[in-house]
Formats: C-alpha cells, structure tokens, sequence
C-alpha cells in the first residue's frame, strides 16, 4: 500500500489536480482531526485560490476512495483523518472538545473476547469515549 493520501489516490486513479494535491499534504500533515473548516483554512494559507466547495468535494471523493475516515463526536462537525492511520480509539473532552488518541492493549483483548464468547470474529471496531476532566 502506497504511504502517503497523494500516493494512495493515485493508485486509486482519483485525477490529482494542483488544489487536491494541497489538500492532501495539509490531511497528511494533520496530527489533529480537522473539520472542512479548518482544512480551507490552512488549504487557502497555501492556495488563496481554494474555495470551500473544492474542500468539500475533495475530502468526499477521498473519503468515498476510502483514503479518508470521518468521524463523528457528537459536537455537530464531521472531522477526518487518514483511513490507514495505525489503530487508536479516542477520548473527547466534552468542555474543550479536545481529541485524545490512545490505544489500550486491555480494552483490544476484551474487545477480541466479546465478539468471541458471542460467536462472532471481529474484523475492526470503533471507540470513542466522552468525559470532562476531574477537578484535582
């Protein structure tokens, strides 16, 4: 499998134009989970000639490819991330919205006996848990 977006779209045969070549690297180079939002902005830093509506378009066609994950954590913005990012789940702060990757190699194993004690072989799953700091 190729190693980067750009390299993996055009396995795919996706037409890799200029705009969607920034839009790539600015997904590729993300260590967050941005929103459309936050990618036209950093996609226009690069290009001012980007419009929203090519974002749009392009993070639908990547994701429809399969090159790109949407989540979902229930504040009203979808936000993406690479599909072939190693495992981890996620911990939402409900006061900051902050995203927090973690992998468990407790809460994989549990996750393994469940489908298993019910009869079924688990082929992926996704976790994500909500909270709000304790006060110290």
């Amino acid at each position: 499998m190729p190693d980067t977006i750009i390299e993996r779209c055009e396995a795919k045969g996706l037409r890799m134009t200029g705009q969607r070549r920034i839009i790539a690297t600015v997904l590729q180079e993300s260590d967050d989970h941005p929103d459309v939002e936050e990618l036209y902005a950093r996609a226009s830093a690069q290009d001012p000639n980007i419009s929203l509506a090519t974002v749009y378009r392009t993070v639908k066609l990547f994701e429809e490819a399969g090159i790109l994950e949407k989540l979902e954590f229930g504040d009203g913005r979808a936000r993406y991330e690479d599909a072939e990012r190693d495992h981890h789940d996620h911990l939402i702060d409900l006061t900051t919205g902050e995203v927090i990757e973690f992998v468990d190699p407790e809460i994989e194993a549990l996750q393994e006996k469940i489908a298993e004690k019910l009869g079924y072989t688990l082929k992926g799953h996704r976790l994500e848990l909500f909270g709000v700091k304790r006060k110290r």
